[in-house]
């Protein structure tokens, strides 16, 4: 009797405990750890080619939303959208951001100033880190991506920065170790 009393006990205190936890898990703010990142962009071809191709994100699945629908929700002028999506890694739960492209071919938008990060007010930059910095670099040569300033640089530690700016003109950072 002792034994199934100490059973019981065992398995009353698991199921307090893992209620606990579940009643913890609820708290929570965030439904999903992944954070989308939407970018108009002029030319949605080119720059899916750009973040694809020259940066080796990996497009995923993406979405339609209708004119009507985006603007019930308070986002375009009854403009519909098509968008396209790219992660870093497209095996399940690899990744926390996801980069989703769209353009507005029929209200094209305004073009801010990104001479410089401080221009405009706005998400100023992406930060991508790289297993391998040059490698990266080479990719971008070879598809007459200026690297801008005098990057890349050395952080220390190991890791370096190159800093380019997408076919709109958004800053992308670029991290990691050098191999050379």
């Amino acid at each position: 009797m002792k034994i199934t009393h100490a059973l019981s006990l065992v398995a009353l205190l698991s199921l307090f405990v893992t209620g606990s936890a579940f009643a913890q898990k609820s708290d929570t703010v965030f439904s999903k750890a992944t954070i989308d990142i939407g970018i108009t962009v002029a030319d949605v071809e080119k720059s899916a080619a750009f973040y694809a191709d020259v940066l080796g994100l990996k497009e995923v699945k993406g979405f339609e939303v209708s004119g009507e629908k985006a603007s019930n929700l308070g986002l375009t002028d009854n403009q519909a959208v098509s968008i396209r999506v790219f992660v870093l890694d497209d095996t399940k739960g690899a990744t926390t951001a996801r980069i989703k492209l769209m353009a507005f071919p029929k209200a094209p938008g305004v073009k801010p100033d990104q001479k410089y990060i401080h221009s405009t007010i706005s998400i100023s930059y992406l930060t991508l880190f790289v297993n391998d910095l040059d490698l990266s670099v080479e990719r971008l040569k070879k598809a007459k991506v200026k690297l801008l300033g005098k990057t890349p640089v050395d952080l220390g530690g190991g890791r370096f920065l190159a800093a380019v700016q997408d076919p709109d003109g958004n800053f992308i950072e670029l991290i990691g170790p050098s191999k050379k």
